[in-house]
């Protein structure tokens, strides 16, 4: 059995007065302990909704969630509130996008770690204290003495995002959910902080949900990537399959928006036409129709369903695939 097990997860916002909005629907994936898993999507494609639903931290009222989403084998959605708050933090734990508005912005950064390990350890005072130093250094913030004392305004973007991860693994979860850790980040921070990740993966088993649209943090961290558009799964594979076999057109497009080092120079880029809103309902048929250079009237006749045309394990939502082309295999 997998670690967590998500099966047909479903996130509707309901107003009064106002039709409802599927956010995520019917999204489906497994992450082993020790693996890193990918949700991949340009924004809007529902990869936060889904991290959101599964942690509890959508809002009670305007929300209809449904499906499964087993951890250690009991459903997270339909846990009581008290269980979930014993879980999130000690074998449950998320890294969120925006430090900044992550962190309590009138507390400084020792109350808000020791908080969480009086919470979950039991610990209190001094030994607080020094295991907070402790995850400060090793996630490597220089002299986490005065940090510890400092409030999130002092510190840099990427010192922010390194006192998240910290909290994140102070009680060393089961599973950590990073939304998109490096947004906003220069690269040579950006790098610091995936390698950090990596280290927790193969030295604690950790298992890891990356929720990016960065496929170049999806090349060098992650084991298997689900490709999301308008809430759905529209191809999932193994890292090494996707980006040597792309076959779902809006996958394909993603990869070959990319810059390449080894392009011609003034070659242009080949990004996807339209935008996210340029979509029809999954009811009707491919919501990505409107922006597919592939489309053809069977993408109109219904919702398309996943299927394995190229090989066991790699997943694509398409009636019209695009054609397999040699392409040189990504390394690790």
């Amino acid at each position: 059995m997998a670690l967590l097990s998500v099966d047909e997860l479903s996130v509707t916002f309901t107003a009064k007065g106002r039709k409802d909005s599927t956010a995520v629907d019917g999204v489906s994936f497994d992450v082993d302990q020790g693996q890193v898993v990918g949700l991949v999507g340009e924004s809007g494609c529902g990869k936060s909704v889904t991290s959101l639903a599964l942690m509890g931290l959508l809002p009670d009222k305007g929300v209809r969630v449904g499906g499964r989403a087993l951890f250690e084998g009991e459903d997270l959605l339909t846990m009581s509130p008290r269980k979930r708050r014993d879980l999130r933090g000690s074998q449950l734990a998320m890294i969120f996008q925006d430090p900044l508005s992550s962190l309590n912005p009138v507390v400084p950064i020792g109350v808000q770690v020791t908080e969480i390990l009086r919470r979950h350890r039991g610990m209190k005072g001094e030994a607080a204290r020094k295991e907070a130093a402790h995850l400060l250094d090793r996630v490597g913030i220089p002299d986490p003495d005065r940090r510890l004392k400092e409030y999130p305004h002092q510190l840099s973007g990427g010192m922010r995002q390194r006192a998240l991860i910290a909290m994140a693994v102070a009680c060393a979860p089961r599973m950590l959910i990073a939304d998109e850790p490096t947004t906003a980040l220069d690269v040579t921070i950006q790098a610091q902080i995936l390698e950090l990740l990596k280290e927790l993966v193969d030295q604690e088993g950790t298992a890891l949900l990356m929720i990016t649209h960065d496929l170049g943090v999806v090349a060098g961290l992650c084991d298997q990537v689900n490709v999301l558009y308008a809430g759905r799964a529209v191809e999932s594979a193994g890292r090494r399959e996707l980006f040597a076999h792309p076959t779902h057109p809006y996958a394909h497009g993603l990869l070959g928006s990319i810059p390449r080092l080894d392009a011609p120079r003034g070659e242009p880029l080949s990004p996807i036409r339209g935008s996210i809103n340029d979509r029809i309902s999954w009811a009707d048929g491919c919501a990505f129709a409107p922006r597919c250079d592939h489309y053809t009237m069977e993408c109109l006749t219904g919702t398309p369903e996943l299927t394995e045309p190229r090989a066991a394990g790699h997943q694509v939502r398409c009636v019209n695939p695009v054609l397999p082309k040699p392409q040189a295999e990504v390394s690790a």
